[in-house]
């Protein structure tokens, strides 16, 4: 494992511990799993396939005193160069329960690990209505709860009832949409009023629906999304959309179009999305959102913030 993770001797132990859960490796390599193909290793690297080991490896990790980080697909996230430390947490819990009716709706649980885009599609293809504007969301269930993840002026918020959590204590528990606020790409968890809680599944309502309109329009959004967005390993939008305003439109007019640093590239087709063309470590694409952002400021005056995460270490 990585110099410095864990104190000598306790390599195996901590192996060993989360093993006993679900497949762990031990310096793995986080380019692998980020849709931007970026990032240095994990001192330990474990996947879970259920919301039963998810809060395992969760409380696994607690008890050995170490820090975790939570995986869903590895977008909207920019890994360090010098990876993470401690136990990250491959999260593939994708179980899907339902629909099912309660009380005049159509309720479905799903656990944290699915993909929004695979919910969606399957969705559409039962005939039930309601998300398939996210069938081009990349990102996992558990962080589209965390952001608010929507697209073509929807978002989770409107169908969402509630998210089942560990929180802080260990305990799992459930929790009302109301309760978390939910706002553009902000939630409870992101305003840090949920600390150490980690997202198990999460239970939507949605209505019967026509299949073959709601393969159409799913088709329709395919297509917006290839003449808009850019091909290649990104990690999605960049920033958020200051109020009343458009990102791309402003890098674009701060005049980013294209602007590299190494093998980070702004994409030409879209000017909120940054694209690693090859082997851009994350210290370049950190380059460029700060150019990006210094240039919107002294232009336009306005403070773009991040849609993506910046995790671990080695930025500089």
């Amino acid at each position: 494992m990585s110099a410095g993770a864990f104190e000598m001797g306790t390599d195996e132990r901590v192996l060993g511990r989360l093993s006993a859960i679900a497949p762990t490796r031990a310096d793995e390599p986080l380019s692998r799993h980020t849709t931007f193909g970026i990032g240095g290793p994990a001192d330990a690297f474990i996947t879970v396939r259920s919301a039963g080991e998810l809060a395992a490896a969760v409380r696994a990790a607690r008890e050995l005193g170490l820090p975790y980080f939570v995986l869903g697909a590895g977008s909207n996230i920019l890994v360090g160069d010098a990876g993470i430390r401690g136990v990250v947490i491959d999260n593939e819990a994708r179980g899907i329960f339902g629909p099912r009716e309660l009380a005049g709706e159509y309720v479905l649980r799903a656990e944290s690990g699915l993909p929004f885009a695979t919910l969606a599609r399957n969705l559409a293809r039962q005939g039930f209505a309601g998300v398939e504007w996210a069938c081009g969301i990349p990102g996992t269930l558990g962080g589209a709860v965390v952001s608010n993840a929507g697209a073509y002026d929807r978002s989770l918020s409107d169908v969402l009832r509630s998210v089942s959590i560990l929180d802080a204590d260990g305990e799992e528990r459930d929790i009302l949409a109301a309760s978390l606020d939910l706002k553009y790409r902000e939630s409870a968890f992101t305003r840090g009023e949920l600390p150490d809680s980690v997202v198990l599944a999460i239970e939507i309502t949605v209505q019967p629906g026509d299949r073959s309109a709601l393969t159409r329009k799913i088709a329709s959004y395919d297509q917006h999304r290839a003449d808009a967005q850019p091909r290649g390993r990104n990690s999605g939008s960049m920033f958020k959309n200051p109020p009343g305003r458009s990102a791309w439109q402003l890098i674009d007019a701060a005049g980013l179009r294209g602007e590299r640093r190494g093998d980070a590239q702004v994409s030409e087709k879209h000017c909120n999305f940054f694209l690693n063309l090859g082997s851009a470590r994350a210290a370049d694409v950190l380059a460029l959102m700060e150019e990006a952002r210094r240039r919107v400021r002294e232009r336009f005056g306005i403070e773009l913030g991040n849609e993506i995460e910046l995790v671990g270490e080695g930025f500089a």
